[in-house]
């Protein structure tokens, strides 16, 4: 078997990794105590599908308001906080909370912008 061939097979498992880190925080499949089999495959399957719906949320998000110099796009946490103050347990007018988060990822931009700018003047 070819070296680069190898060195993908052992990348890949970050890639796994990486998302059941993300799903853990995200759709919660880490809050399940397992008892019986049947109830665990249920819970990982939502927990999975939850993680799918975001990520999907995301990349459409994405495709169709790139990000711009003045506004970060999407994230999944961005769009699960989102969903859960808006759709499951809206506290306030879905408007207020639309509007906090358009500033809160402008705040992200110019966050950002500033880092990028301060260590390209170290570099």
């Amino acid at each position: 078997m070819p070296l680069t061939e190898l060195v993908r097979v052992a990348g890949s498992g970050w890639l796994v990794e990486e998302f059941f880190q993300s799903d853990k925080g995200l759709a919660g499949l880490d809050e399940h105590q397992v008892r019986r089999f049947a109830s665990w495959s249920s819970w990982v399957t939502l927990a999975m599908l939850a993680h799918a719906f975001l990520t999907d949320v995301r990349a459409d998000e994405h495709a169709r308001h790139p990000a711009t110099d003045t506004l970060m796009s999407f994230t999944c946490n961005e769009i699960q906080r989102l969903f859960i103050t808006v759709v499951v347990r809206p506290a306030l007018n879905a408007a207020h909370r639309l509007d906090w988060s358009d500033w809160r990822r402008r705040h992200q931009a110019r966050s950002q912008a500033s880092h990028y700018r301060r260590q390209a003047a170290q570099a």
